[in-house]
């Protein structure tokens, strides 16, 4: 019989090895989708956009954004990427909901009022509303959810699901090449002012290069775990930990291994670091005019919506 922390132990790798062997910002060639056409600056300020949203429309408009980009994502990736990720940032963005949601006004602040009450001072109590308002929505014993936490906390889960999803969404269907060339465009104009603009480029496209390289790291090493079987029963604590770090040492040193190799491939290609004398060229690669007319008008749209709900919906 297999003892129960070893089940466990190999259960916790498997999870690592399962959750890092996805394309976590990670370029998908195929399929083609629409979103693949799109001009990389026009997913930028799609981002942008849905950023700002959350905090500035209505509730509506707000749970209106994720279901968007839900339906968005399970159109445009892979059966296998968006289960995964829809399902893991949902649960986030749910638990995120129930803490602010029912946290925000659970324990109320306490207030002594300076002047009596009207029914002492001989006037009439203050009328009750007739209207249906009502400031409190829910309460479950020394829980309870109110117009303020609900406006607080569907505001930050909406703010999570988007963040998260759309830059899944971006990275996924964008090459580095692309988003390079896209934030270089926007931040042409700092150039005037002395902002080292080809420098910053570089280290972000360098970076989002290297992101692949961590993840494989940590899934080989994991799978590696898994592999040898280790009965963690027979290990003391010590030992267990000692394992864990032996294993981490080895995920930082190939990293660094990867991050010497990426250094000398450079210097041997005649980088030196100084901008004035070498020209950094960035593939922007080709769009279709119908998919970015599609998507401007529908970011066009999505402002336009969110404007008007603020004066619509009450």
């Amino acid at each position: 019989m297999i003892p129960k922390n070893v089940i466990s132990a190999e259960k916790i790798l498997r999870s690592i090895a399962g959750a890092t062997s996805g394309p976590i910002c990670q370029f998908i060639a195929k399929p083609e989708t629409f979103l693949h056409q799109v001009d990389p600056r026009i997913k930028l300020a799609w981002l942008l956009v849905l950023v700002v949203l959350p905090a500035r429309s209505h509730i509506y408009m707000r749970f209106g954004l994720i279901t968007f980009l839900g339906l968005l994502s399970v159109w445009i990736l892979p059966r296998q990427v968006w289960t995964d990720q829809l399902g893991r940032v949902a649960l986030l963005s749910g638990i995120l909901f129930l803490m602010l949601g029912l946290g925000a006004d659970t324990l109320p602040m306490v207030v002594q009022s300076r002047t009596p009450p009207p029914s002492m001072m001989g006037l009439p109590s203050i009328p009750p509303s007739y209207d249906g308002y009502s400031y409190l929505l829910f309460k479950l014993g020394p829980l309870q959810l109110t117009r303020k936490g609900l406006s607080v906390a569907s505001t930050s889960a909406c703010l999570t699901f988007t963040v998260f999803q759309s830059a899944s969404l971006c990275l996924t269907t964008t090459t580095p090449e692309q988003l390079a060339f896209g934030l270089q465009w926007f931040m042409k104009p700092l150039k005037y002012i002395g902002v080292p603009v080809d420098e910053v480029i570089l280290t972000l496209l360098l970076s989002l290069r290297f992101i692949n390289l961590v993840f494989d790291e940590v899934r080989i090493v994991a799978l590696g775990i898994v592999s040898r079987r280790i009965n963690w029963q027979q290990l003391a604590t010590m030992e267990t930990v000692e394992v864990f770090f032996t294993y981490i040492r080895r995920i930082f040193n190939n990293i660094f291994n990867h991050a010497e190799q990426i250094t000398q491939a450079m210097t041997v290609r005649g980088f030196r670091g100084d901008s004035s004398s070498h020209k950094i060229y960035f593939s922007s690669a080709s769009s279709a005019p119908i998919a970015n007319i599609v998507s401007v008008m529908t970011l066009v749209g999505l402002i336009g919506a969110a404007a008007l709900s603020e004066y619509i919906l009450v």
